[in-house]
């Protein structure tokens, strides 16, 4: 009998709740301090910036409501397995799915580095590309479809998982993980060059 390999988890949810939490206190403290700010006149340059205060400050308040509203849905637990089977994405709100390996032709990771001015640390757009080994797996996986041939990808799917931290381990884990479980179908990190952003 020989030794079954422990699968993978990558847990993409963590992290979240802290992330979404930071962000709706720093929106929404600031849009409080600008609507206060421009309605009892404390800011100087006259009427026309204090509605501007009132505005920028109103635009800050909705967007911290907003992301109140959609708690549950950006931080639900999402978590992709990898392992002697094949690679199972679970989500239960996105529809998950399982692929067994022989069902694909090669797997990849690629990567588009996110250079922006604004932003002191480097961000990568990571995902994990899906090639099938026959073209009867798009009526096995019907599930699947609204990553069929997403963000550029032919004849394969895309599974986006955002934009990351240059230097948070998620890339390093896949490739680890797709090493060891993959095979020879694995085509390694692929890195489809960088992008520079205004914000």
């Amino acid at each position: 009998m020989h030794d079954r390999k422990p699968s993978v988890v990558i847990d993409l949810a963590r992290g979240v709740k802290t992330k979404a939490a930071a962000a709706i206190f720093v929106s929404g403290g600031f849009g409080l301090l600008a609507v206060m700010s421009g309605l009892t006149g404390q800011v100087s340059g006259g009427r026309g910036v204090a509605i501007a205060a009132v505005v920028l400050g109103g635009l800050l308040l909705s967007i911290a409501l907003i992301a109140l509203l959609l708690w549950k849905v950006i931080t639900r637990p999402r978590s992709l397995v990898i392992d002697q089977t094949g690679v199972r994405w679970g989500d239960p709100r996105g529809g998950p799915w399982a692929v067994a390996w022989p069902e694909l032709a090669a797997i990849s990771v690629s990567r588009t580095v996110n250079r922006s001015p604004r932003k002191l640390v480097a961000s990568a757009m990571v995902r994990l590309d899906l090639f099938p080994a026959d073209p009867e797996f798009r009526l096995r996986h019907p599930e699947m479809e609204r990553l069929w041939e997403l963000h550029r990808v032919r004849r394969g799917y895309r599974l986006p998982f955002g934009d990351v931290p240059d230097s948070q381990d998620l890339v390093p884990q896949l490739d680890e993980a797709l090493r060891r479980f993959a095979g020879p179908r694995y085509r390694g990190v692929c890195d489809e060059g960088f992008t520079v952003g205004l914000m």
